[in-house]
């Protein structure tokens, strides 16, 4: 194991053989790290914190920490991260509260660059790109294959969808649409389909010619959103990603945004 001497890891810590823990680096009491795991250095890991296989921590990194909440007492919460991911400098990440579920997830092969925050409770999914100082405030859902700008603020209980794409310095008080580009041009509204984000992750034409139709609707047709999500059930379009998107929509607390 390499443990740099100047590193403080508590002895009821896991950390296997295979990890290099880099100086000053610490670790706390309840954290289980997973095979192959580096700490780059200056590095907090605290909580109840359980990290996969092969997480790469740069400089500065705080996963696991204390919410930013004023409701929180010192509850055992904790925080989970799956394997493969890349956490960049300075990149905070709050342990969950009793409130909220107790826990803030991290899924798998996750690129979460310089400055990001993650605040508590939060659910980020599996291949997400966080891009630098992406602000989440508690209880954020980001879905499976989304990228979050940089600079972006993203309110309490939002959801971002599957392969969304927020452009930089957007501001997101909604839920954004999944397949969707959003951005902050003049106001915060959806522009239409992360048409190359789609075919870089493998979308061969039908399905997206199946999402285009979806968003015409959603979009530029002159009906509201009931009425173009009645509209496409009428319409009776045969695919999982339309019945993905109507069932994101219908299940949204605080609207999306178009």
């Amino acid at each position: 194991m390499s443990i740099h001497p100047t590193a403080i890891v508590a002895s009821s810590a896991v950390v296997p053989q295979s990890c290099t823990v880099g100086p000053y680096s610490t670790i706390g009491p309840n954290v289980v790290l997973g095979e192959d795991c580096e700490l780059v250095s200056h590095v907090v890991l605290d909580g109840h914190l359980k990290v996969g296989a092969r997480n790469h921590f740069f400089p500065f990194a705080c996963v696991g920490v204390a919410p930013q909440d004023l409701k929180y007492k010192g509850e055992p919460t904790g925080a989970t991260l799956g394997d493969d991911n890349s956490i960049r400098e300075s990149v905070t990440i709050s342990r969950g509260t009793a409130g909220g579920g107790g826990t803030t997830r991290i899924g798998s092969h996750c690129l979460i660059m310089a400055y990001t925050h993650i605040g508590h409770d939060s659910v980020i999914g599996d291949h997400c790109i966080l891009a630098n100082a992406a602000t989440l405030a508690g209880h954020v859902v980001v879905e499976d294959y989304a990228t979050v700008g940089a600079l972006n603020q993203v309110h309490q209980f939002c959801r971002i969808g599957k392969y969304a794409y927020t452009g930089g310095g957007t501001t997101v008080t909604q839920d954004v649409l999944p397949y969707s580009l959003t951005s902050a041009k003049r106001e915060t509204h959806a522009y239409g389909v992360n048409k190359v984000g789609l075919e870089r992750r493998g979308f061969d034409s039908q399905r997206l010619r199946a999402i285009q139709n979806a968003y015409r609707l959603l979009l530029a047709a002159k009906m509201n959103t009931s009425q173009a999500i009645q509209k496409l059930k009428e319409d009776g379009i045969a695919s999982e990603d339309v019945d993905y998107l109507i069932q994101f929509i219908e299940s949204s607390h605080r609207g999306v945004l178009k």
